[in-house]
């Protein structure tokens, strides 16, 4: 963290990023026990009642279990985390394993077609509406991001499940913050505008847009992974 973005945390926010960050680090790996409480307060200089409450909002994102008597250890928070804790990692990208994008797409591989297929089937109309604007969508990446999530937004909103609203808003953070990479190359925007058209072409037909939905998804995966590759072959 920079002098810039530590001047606009306020006290506990800089001390429960700090504590987070020496959880990524290894400093306090999984299964290790936090240091106790009047020693962790003067390392990350707040108070004890203000430490305490840190703790269980790191407790019930599942990254610490706090027992009483007992010190206070470190989760295998990857096993046993939740979308919380999702959530948290976008704003530590140092720290994320070199498959975690690859991940979260294949994730939205599954997750997103079923929403889709009930969400258009319902409400056929508004995504025409929505979808016949990309064929006058701006050649930039902020503009194909903005428009794709967007459209991402309605199929979980429309789709009749309360669910995967919650889901996809838990993820917006860094799909927002992905989209606008994915979207500077040529290859994610000519592909997604393909995806609009079939999806046009689905809906006034009347037909199914699930194996449509699951296909562009999964080319979204592989583009970015081939992304991924080139820029390692070719280093920092």
């Amino acid at each position: 963290m920079d002098q810039t973005q530590k001047a606009v945390l306020r006290p506990t926010q800089y001390a429960e990023h700090q504590l987070l960050t020496s959880i990524l680090d290894g400093t306090y790996p999984p299964g290790s026990s936090l240091p106790a409480e009047r020693m962790l307060a003067e390392r990350l200089n707040v108070t004890r009642q203000t430490l305490r409450e840190l703790l269980q909002r790191l407790a019930g994102d599942r990254w610490i279990t706090i027992q009483h008597g007992k010190p206070t250890t470190v989760n295998h928070y990857w096993r046993e985390g939740g979308l919380g804790i999702l959530k948290t990692l976008v704003n530590f990208a140092d720290y994320l394993p070199p498959r975690f994008i690859s991940d979260l797409l294949q994730a939205r591989a599954t997750i997103m077609p079923a929403c889709a297929d009930a969400a258009v089937t319902a409400h056929a109309d508004q995504f025409l509406t929505h979808l016949e604007v990309a064929e006058s969508l701006a050649e930039s990446p902020s503009s194909y991001a903005d428009f794709d999530w967007q459209l991402q937004s309605m199929m979980a909103e429309l789709s009749g499940n309360i669910i995967y609203p919650l889901i996809l808003n838990d993820f917006a953070p860094v799909f927002k913050a992905l989209g606008e990479r994915y979207f500077t190359l040529r290859e994610g925007r000519t592909a997604s505008a393909g995806y609009y058209r079939k999806l046009i072409r689905a809906i006034r037909r009347k037909s199914a847009v699930e194996a449509i939905v699951r296909k562009a998804m999964e080319e979204s995966l592989t583009i970015w992974d081939t992304f991924q590759g080139d820029r390692g072959a070719q280093g920092p």
